[in-house]
């Protein structure tokens, strides 16, 4: 089963109808038990980093997500969920991420033609074999929509990078932790395959 961490920061139900059309078995939940108990753990998030943070602490999620992922269980995070892996956000100085990876979320710099947030479809350049990507082609496209970026500090992890003004690390992998900065969710076959990918871990 999979364990969608409901922490109300919205866009779960569409993971949830992502991995329905799968056939997966999942449960959206704030519940630790239930995220404990499952076999896969996804962490999907719209919004600001500051709140999103608030809201895990709240729910004693932040605490929820160490233990999954010292559990050695895979866990994925999508888009904000990405984002709050890390330390800290530019978005909201002062407010401490998860710190499960190492990295700088960045806003996109401004630049002359170039729309803030990044909405739309762009090509992955794949590197490092990274196991979300199985089965793809070498530059998929898939459907962003956001305003900060990663930066990771070890280049191995960085599984596909994109450029919107900036060269973005839109996928990281590290042991159990995986993450996509774009929405898999929405990003049609290629998303549903990455999801797929997920699954099968």
């Amino acid at each position: 089963m999979i364990a969608i961490i409901d922490y109300d920061a919205g866009n779960l139900r569409s993971v949830e109808k992502a991995f329905a059309a799968l056939g997966q078995e999942c449960v959206v939940t704030g519940n630790r038990r239930e995220i404990l108990s499952a076999d896969r753990v996804v962490l999907p998030g719209v919004g600001a980093f500051g709140t999103a943070m608030e809201q895990l602490k709240k729910y004693e999620l932040d605490r929820v997500i160490c233990e999954v992922t010292d559990a050695g269980k895979p866990f994925l995070g999508i888009c904000l969920g990405l984002q709050l892996l890390f330390a800290g956000s530019e978005e909201c100085g002062g407010v401490e991420g998860l710190h499960l990876l190492e990295g700088d979320i960045l806003r996109i710099p401004e630049s002359p033609g170039l729309k803030i947030p990044h909405i739309g479809w762009n090509s992955l350049k794949l590197k490092n074999d990274g196991r979300l990507f199985a089965g793809l082609p070498e530059t998929p496209y898939v459907y962003f929509v956001h305003s900060y970026y990663l930066a990771a500090k070890e280049p191995e992890i960085v599984k596909a990078e994109t450029e919107y003004g900036v060269s973005v690390h839109a996928s990281v992998e590290c042991g159990n932790i995986f993450a996509c900065q774009f929405h898999p969710e929405k990003s049609s076959s290629v998303g549903l395959q990455i999801l797929e990918n997920f699954a099968r871990l």
